[in-house]
C-alpha cells in the first residue's frame, strides 16, 4: 500500500469521488481505508448500562485503496509515488515535484546523511573525595 496512517488522500472514483480527507484506519490484509469524512454510515448504538442512552451514530466504512490518491503536502496536489533508496532507508516521493512524503525523512537530505558523526563518548565526572582524618583511638603506638 502506498498510503499510510494520517495520510491526506483525495478520492478518485465513487460517490465520494474528489473528497479530501485524513486516513484514520488501514487494512493491508484486506487492501482497504478508512478515510474522514468518506463512506458515512448510520449505526445503531444499543445503551449497554443503566446511565447510557441508545441512540444512531455516524460511523465512516472502508475503501478499497485503489479508489484513493496521496495528496502532496508541498505541492497539494494527488499524485502518485515513488520510493528512493537511500542505504537501507526507503522513503516515499512525490512524483511530480520529488518533495519527500514521509514526514519522518524530510529533513534529512544525503549529503547531511552522510556527514553526520557518531556521538561523542560521555565521561562520567566523578567527585573527589575529601581526606578525612584518622580517628584518634586507631593509630598504633611505637
Amino acid at each position: 500500500m502506498n498510503v499510510k496512517l494520517n495520510d491526506n488522500v483525495l478520492v478518485i472514483t465513487g460517490k465520494y469521488a474528489g473528497k479530501q480527507g485524513k486516513i484514520i484506519a488501514t487494512s493491508p490484509k484486506h487492501g482497504t481505508v478508512t478515510v474522514e469524512g468518506v463512506n458515512v454510515h448510520k449505526k445503531a448504538k444499543k445503551a449497554r448500562k443503566a446511565n447510557e442512552v441508545s441512540k444512531i451514530v455516524d460511523i465512516e466504512g472502508p475503501i478499497d485503496v485503489s479508489n484513493v490518491m496521496l495528496v502532496c503536502p508541498s505541492c497539494a496536489k494527488a499524485v502518485r509515488v515513488k520510493y528512493n533508496i537511500e542505504g537501507k532507508i526507503k522513503h516515499r516521493v512525490c512524483a511530480k515535484c520529488g518533495a519527500v512524503v514521509d514526514k519522518a525523512y524530510a529533513g534529512k537530505t544525503s549529503k547531511t546523511a552522510k556527514k553526520e558523526e557518531a556521538p561523542k563518548k560521555r565521561v562520567r565526572k566523578r567527585a573527589k573525595k575529601e581526606e578525612t582524618e584518622a580517628p584518634a583511638g586507631g593509630d598504633k603506638a611505637e
